[in-house]
């Protein structure tokens, strides 16, 4: 197999919302209450329930020198237009050979987290319907072989959250994006039966449930001093402590057929959370009272979690012990982790001594069946190759472009840049 021949299906990207997302969207009973981009003193930024958020640009970098990475956009013209305009989405999706994507949410955060702390829940919970119809009406269905849907839920009422998982269900959405510890936003642990219904309707309905990182627990500096460099080494791993929380779960035994996705994750770091698993699991049993159902935690990792990289080769080496059906690749757009437009060559350099039917598998057959997603429906397999793809997008420029709005601080350039650097750019955002 050569790399022009693959296909590759993202399951884990991002949007940024454009400004008039809510127009047609919010229910008439709060015209004029809905999120809306506002000018501050530093560019433009979402104002929700009266607050004004960051993240109308947060680390959309695609297409910047790498020199401009740690300046947050401000506005949409320090963007590439693709990561808000659908049209430009899927320009850029083919230039880089990326057949598919499921997109995050930017502003209310990875799980939704800003609605939830909406003091006006009837308002918040309109907001969600009305993201939630913008998404899958204006964004995906622009392009419904080649985007994912995937819908935010009102965490805090189990009947209103149920009432839009129908809802959204009934639209063809076979994904929703949760957090990976609801204990952090206020919420019941995942181990309280307040989730049971919740369990049994994903399974029931086929919807995965998406644990992003950074959409409950906060990936942790380790002082303001550091190296801001460590703290993106462990970003992706820092779910590690939610996965094996996850894992230990009582409910994968009453529903075998519920699926988690440790959505921006990575995969290199899983073989030995299950290795250490299978030890804490039979050489503590004796006064764990733990109740696996007679399988290794490991088993049920392969069973119940879905994976995914984007470059990642030691994961890739190893995947006997984490398990090929169970792990998909992501693109990252427009973070800056994501390799565009070369990422098909980035992951081609930890698949290339696979099978091709391995190959197939972690590029874009799993995601397909786990996600319900076909974008075959209208076109030929041949037709949606990293190589045709690029043959159509032949127009798109891909230079590097200076985006810089000025609003973040010059780093001191005599020493690395810390954590405290950022989190001081971060606040005046």
């Amino acid at each position: 197999m050569e790399l022009q021949e693959m296909i590759l299906v993202s399951v884990d990207d991002h949007v940024n919302e454009p400004a008039d997302m809510f127009d047609k969207h919010i229910s008439p009973k709060f015209k004029g209450r809905e999120p809306k981009v506002v000018a501050t003193p530093r560019g433009r930024a979402w104002e929700v329930g009266g607050n004004v958020a960051a993240g109308l640009g947060l680390n959309a970098v695609v297409g910047r020198p790498k020199t401009e990475y740690g300046h947050e956009p401000m506005d949409y013209g320090q963007m590439r237009q693709g990561c808000w305009d659908i049209d430009a989405r899927i320009e850029d999706m083919n230039v880089n050979g990326v057949l598919g994507a499921l997109c995050f949410p930017q502003f209310p955060g990875f799980g939704g987290q800003r609605f939830l702390m909406q003091s006006d829940k009837d308002l918040a919970n309109a907001t969600i319907q009305a993201y939630n119809d913008w998404h899958f009406h204006e964004w995906v269905s622009a392009y419904p072989d080649r985007l994912i849907p995937l819908a935010m839920l009102p965490l805090w009422d189990m009947n209103l959250l149920l009432a839009e998982l129908h809802r959204v269900s009934k639209l063809g959405v076979h994904a929703v994006t949760f957090t990976d510890n609801p204990t952090v936003l206020g919420l019941p642990s995942i181990h309280d039966e307040y989730w049971e219904p919740f369990w049994k309707a994903c399974v029931d309905l086929n919807v995965v449930v998406c644990a992003h990182i950074g959409s409950g627990v906060m990936a942790p500096h380790a002082s303001d001093q550091s190296p801001i460099a460590s703290w993106i080494t462990t970003m992706p791993m820092s779910i590690a402590n939610s996965a094996a929380d996850w894992l230990f779960a009582s409910f994968w035994q009453r529903h075998p057929k519920l699926k988690l996705c440790l959505s921006e994750g990575g995969i290199g770091w899983v073989p030995y959370l299950l290795e250490r698993a299978d030890f804490t699991a039979a050489h503590h049993e004796g006064w764990t009272n733990l109740d696996m159902g007679g399988l290794k935690p490991s088993d049920v990792f392969r069973r119940h979690f879905i994976t995914c990289f984007i470059e990642d080769e030691f994961g890739l080496k190893n995947l006997d012990a984490i398990g090929e059906d169970m792990v998909c690749w992501e693109c990252d757009y427009p973070h800056s982790d994501c390799t565009w437009p070369k990422s098909p060559e980035g992951v081609w350099k930890g698949l290339q001594n696979l099978s091709k039917s391995t190959i197939d598998k972690i590029t874009h057959l799993n995601a397909m069946r786990e996600f319900s997603f076909d974008p075959f429906r209208k076109a030929k397999p041949a037709d949606c190759t990293v190589g045709a793809l690029r043959e159509r997008a032949k127009h798109v420029d891909t230079s590097e472009k200076s985006y810089l709005g000025g609003q973040s601080p010059q780093y001191d350039t005599s020493r690395p840049v810390t954590s405290g650097d950022v989190k001081k750019m971060l606040a005046q955002v």
